[in-house]
């Protein structure tokens, strides 16, 4: 029979997983779609680019939009696993790769809709010579670069998950940061590549020059801040810990 303290923990462990749960999927969905925009970081800081030379080509700091948000679904996928084991982990990629799918399918229903004529009108005065040509540039990924990306993702989480699980097994529980850093590292890896190489190397006219190049920044750029966002990891357990009290 359960005791009051025991009904209580679990309530507030079935909360915690909805706000955890929501907040990994949002982030998810969201990284997924601004993805598709390769930005140039020298640019966003207002600096002169890099220029770096590699044989015969000139490579700078263009990253995917998406690593924006990465850290941030990665430190999600480290706590969820914290406190619901590999199992939550792997229903909630479930649960992201279909409702990406759903995303993806919606967008592209709404891209098939015929444009206002005073929406159209609309934008010309904004300098958008042709405004549904510009919202299906913006939200028409390819399809391979959804099939990249979906995969990729999977991948990347059912990895994390997996080597997270065994790192904290084998540390007893100890050593937060080298379960979160250690997972990182092998699932960021191969999410960094994989996305890249079929999308626009697969799937595009891109080099796997260009292809590495980009892959290796974005991996560079996530693995930084996954040990920049170490004490957040720790704030957040300690936060969790406080909120989930002991269970009687």
């Amino acid at each position: 029979m359960l005791t009051e303290s025991t009904t209580a923990f679990n309530e507030r462990k079935n909360r915690l997983f909805i706000v955890l749960g929501f907040s990994f999927l949002t982030n998810a969905i969201i990284a997924e779609f601004i993805g598709a925009k390769i930005f140039s970081l020298e640019g966003s800081l207002g600096i002169q680019p890099l220029n770096l030379k590699w044989g015969d080509s000139t490579y700078n700091l263009d990253m995917t939009a998406g690593v924006i948000l990465w850290p941030f679904v990665f430190i999600l996928t480290d706590i969820i696993n914290e406190y619901f084991g590999k199992k939550g982990v792997q229903r909630l990629s479930y649960l992201a790769v279909i409702m990406l799918v759903y995303s993806f399918i919606m967008v592209r229903f709404a891209m098939s809709l015929e444009g206002a004529t005073w929406w159209l009108k609309g934008a010309k005065t904004q300098g958008i010579e042709n405004m549904g040509s510009a919202f299906n540039a913006v939200f028409g990924q390819g399809l391979m670069i959804i099939v990249g990306s979906l995969v990729a993702f999977l991948i990347g989480q059912l990895i994390d998950a997996l080597i997270f699980e065994r790192i904290k097994r084998y540390t007893n529980d100890k050593m937060i940061w080298l379960r979160a850093t250690g997972s990182t590292i092998v699932s960021q890896f191969i999410d960094s590549y994989v996305v890249l190489v079929i999308a626009f190397y697969i799937g595009g006219n891109y080099s796997l020059t260009w292809v590495l190049q980009v892959g290796t920044i974005n991996y560079m750029y996530k693995l930084g801040m996954a040990i920049v966002l170490l004490p957040l990891l720790y704030v957040i357990h300690n936060l969790i810990d406080k909120y989930l009290g002991k269970k009687a």
